[in-house]
């Protein structure tokens, strides 16, 4: 069986967040979606649960960190520099926020960071593997 990633996070508007990650190429899938959570697919590997907060409680009793702060970073990848661009475009444009930390160029790799409208920190990332230095 191919292994894969499932990543909850909680969210304080269920509609804004399920536009805002298909703004960003997310696929919503409604099997396990209700109105108290959206399943969104970035690959046949990747998937995010997006839940209210009352959702999330019923998952665990740890508190929501509050929106400024970080406790992970998530990365995606992305197939070309134009479409990093683009994914942090559109974060900007569905509410969230563009560039949170500085843009890396070292040519073989670009990458920029956004946050979800709840503060959530990703990084649209592409990789040139043929152009990645050797030891």
């Amino acid at each position: 069986m191919t292994k894969k990633i499932f990543v909850s996070m909680p969210v304080a508007d269920l509609a804004k967040s399920t536009a805002f990650y298909t703004a960003l190429g997310f696929v919503f899938n409604p099997k396990f979606s209700d109105e108290t959570s959206s399943w969104m697919v970035w690959s046949e590997e990747i998937n995010v649960m997006l839940l209210t907060h009352a959702k999330w409680a019923s998952f665990t009793t740890r508190p929501i960190p509050p929106k400024g702060s970080s406790e992970v970073m998530l990365a995606i990848s992305c197939e070309s520099r134009a479409a990093v661009d683009a994914v942090n475009e559109a974060a900007a444009a569905q509410g969230g926020s563009a560039d949170v930390n500085p843009k890396q160029d070292l040519d073989f790799m670009y990458n920029r960071s956004l946050a979800d409208p709840d503060g959530h920190v990703w990084e649209a990332a592409w990789l040139d593997h043929s152009a990645f230095p050797s030891e």
